[in-house]
């Protein structure tokens, strides 16, 4: 099956899949390791690693894309891939879908605020007309070569305009041709039911560590309807407090003997990113 069948199927499921995110391939290597079904490109990620600025709409869909390539070249999940507000208007929403879609995306993940966007967690959202995000869905529908690319539409209404109209919202992206819906940022497990139960199509929930939705569980999400779930910064939020304690060790003590407990081994290491491959590739290789 082709990545994006398999992302079909997985939706179709209604398992609550949790789906990490990856800012770059190796966290994307680390969640494919430890038996992952699907990774997640996360857009606040790229942000905060590759730019070391938050996630208020700085990056750009070339740098999107390049992570999206690095990761697609590192596992063999299926990737959905964070698009924002696909970088401007319908006409920029075409270029981003084709763009995402060469470099290795099986989702992607279209949303209606006002560009540049914020987190979906932040104060300050906006969001652009029902009937502009409409026309955004259906260029992204029609962009995409693979008729399996699964476009996931994402509403921030609720933050903005109430629940209600944010349900109002994800049905009108679901008749304009969105595969699933993700009404992003309810503030309660009551809120999370009533989403999966009023729309027809596979539904996505977002649990931010800190962030403004609770996270029932995996059991409690599914038993609602949910399809997939993203943790989309787990491992970076995980990588930034270890990166904290570690260098402040090293900075403290001059040494790391401290917190040596605190960080792979040489061997691991190399065993995350595959070097036997590369070294069996040299091996093949080699002038006689």
């Amino acid at each position: 099956m082709r990545a994006t069948q398999r992302l079909k199927a997985i939706l179709a499921r209604r398992e609550a899949v949790s789906v990490p995110g990856a800012a770059n391939a190796l966290f994307a290597r680390v969640i494919e390791d430890l038996g992952f079904e699907a990774v997640y490109v996360t857009g606040a990620g790229v942000a905060n690693m590759h730019l070391g600025a938050p996630d208020i709409g700085l990056t750009s869909v070339t740098e999107v894309a390049a992570a999206v390539s690095a990761v697609a070249d590192a596992v063999a999940l299926p990737i959905v891939v964070d698009a924002d507000t696909g970088f401007g208007n319908a006409v920029n929403m075409v270029r981003t879908v084709r763009l995402l879609e060469r470099a290795g995306a099986a989702g992607i993940q279209i949303e209606d605020q006002v560009f540049p966007k914020k987190c979906g967690h932040f104060t300050g959202k906006d969001v652009i007309s029902r009937d502009e995000m409409v026309q955004k869905v259906k260029a992204a529908v029609d962009a995409r070569r693979d008729g399996d690319l699964q476009i996931i539409a994402r509403t921030d209404a609720r933050a903005v305009e109430g629940l209600e109209r944010a349900l109002e919202r994800a049905q009108a992206y679901i008749e304009a041709g969105a595969d699933a819906t993700f009404v992003e940022a309810p503030v309660s497990t009551d809120e999370l039911g009533r989403i999966a139960g009023a729309l027809a199509v596979p539904q996505v929930a977002n649990i931010v560590f800190g962030g403004r939705t609770p996270d029932p569980g995996r059991d409690a999400l599914a038993g609602m309807g949910f399809s997939i779930v993203l943790y989309a910064n787990a491992a970076l939020q995980a990588a930034l407090k270890a990166s904290y304690e570690v260098l402040g060790a090293l900075r403290r003590d001059g040494s790391l003997a401290g917190v040596a407990d605190r960080l792979a081994s040489f061997e691991e290491r190399q065993r995350a990113v595959s070097k036997d491959a590369w070294d069996a590739l040299e091996a093949r290789y080699r002038a006689a």
